[in-house]
């Protein structure tokens, strides 16, 4: 029972550890790109819960204590409400820790290029343009690729419509 609440190493320890590792899965998070944290596939959830396994031990190194893990969990929730009080105070932080969005379509016109160099798939396109009731591409005013992962589509309204 001693054990639970005996630190393996010490404290600071725990918040390096913690600040690294966060800093660095940040980082890697952010250059996979919008589309992985978008919609959670399958695929998706599976490599959240393999990349939380594998940062386990750079985390907790040798500890099992209680004390331990209640260092870890208050250092990256202080980290992640810190970095969110930050971003909302500059606009370059939050563009670098969120992202921006990127425009895939406008008036008609699909931009293959940025479509491709965002992972996005024709059919998540698609998707994405039906849920709006585009039936094709002419009918697309605007498609952006949000900094959530989630295409929001505009439909062009049709002449006449005002």
């Amino acid at each position: 029972m001693h054990e639970m609440f005996e630190l393996g190493m010490e404290w600071w320890e725990f918040v390096f550890r913690a600040v690294a590792v966060y800093v660095v899965v940040l980082v890697l998070t952010r250059m996979s790109g919008k589309r992985s944290m978008g919609q959670s596939t399958p695929f998706d959830i599976l490599v959240i819960v393999l990349l939380g396994t594998a940062v386990q031990n750079s985390l907790i190194g040798e500890d099992t204590s209680l004390p331990g893990g209640l260092i870890l969990a208050a250092t990256l929730i202080g980290l992640n409400w810190f970095v969110g009080f930050l971003g909302a105070r500059s606009k370059r932080l939050n563009e670098i820790v969120e992202g921006v969005p990127v425009v895939l379509a406008r008036h008609g016109t699909i931009y293959w290029e940025q479509v491709k160099r965002c992972n996005v798939s024709p059919a998540d396109l698609e998707v994405a343009m039906r849920a709006n009731g585009c039936e094709g591409f002419g009918q697309v005013e605007l498609a952006v690729l949000e900094t959530s992962g989630e295409i929001t589509v505009n439909k062009r309204r049709a002449e006449g419509d005002d």
